[in-house]
């Protein structure tokens, strides 16, 4: 195994992030709960989650997908994320697959998540750049991505179909000398949450 293919457990003041696991199914599925009315992206329920599970252990197999099941600072199932679009041919990723229970959204948790996914992907497996997408008509997602310092590389217009929308989806980037800096902004960004339960 290598960095590039071993899920690790990435911990923190308000997150742990650990290899996600078929076990977690129905701690998931309580955690979608409440998300299945958005438009912008594809939550799994009881009659997809194995086949979402199937593809995302898939892209696993194949070195493509690091997949992570998202603990609260309780240690309770809050979500999922994953490092995917893997090359190590070529040092990149994109977090992405990222999805939250209603009830930790808008905490610290996600920017610490996000910090964490970032710290790995630069200083552990040392890639040149980490991609970070979204529906161009998600605005809340737009602003939270461009907060931790990434950059817009450019829209992908009729980028994908899902629910019946025509998804324009926006690319961000963050490229390997911009890290130092970027990750000053988001220490500051999460020492905002000093003392908050998230």
């Amino acid at each position: 195994m290598s960095v590039w293919t071993e899920t690790p457990t990435l911990s923190g003041r308000h997150v742990t992030l650990r290899p996600m696991v078929r076990e977690d199914r129905a701690a998931l599925l309580a955690a979608f709960e409440g998300l299945h009315h958005l438009f912008h992206t594809t939550v799994p329920d009881a009659d997809t989650i194995d086949g979402w599970l199937d593809r995302i252990e898939g892209e696993h197999r194949a070195g493509r997908g690091l997949p992570f099941t998202v603990l609260d600072a309780e240690g309770r199932v809050s979500g999922t994320t994953r490092l995917m679009r893997m090359s190590e041919q070529h040092r990149r990723v994109e977090i992405g697959g990222t999805l939250y229970a209603p009830r930790v959204q808008r905490t610290g948790l996600n920017t610490e998540a996000k910090y964490m996914l970032l710290r790995h992907a630069f200083e552990v497996l040392g890639v040149n750049c980490v991609q970070i997408r979204t529906d161009f008509l998600n605005h809340a997602s737009r602003r939270a991505i461009e907060r931790l310092g990434a950059r817009m590389d450019g829209v992908l217009r009729g980028h994908l179909i899902l629910k019946g929308h025509l998804r324009d989806s926006v690319v961000y980037s963050i490229i390997a000398h911009e890290w130092p800096g970027v990750r000053r902004n988001i220490e500051l960004l999460m020492a905002r949450y000093d003392g908050e339960a998230a």
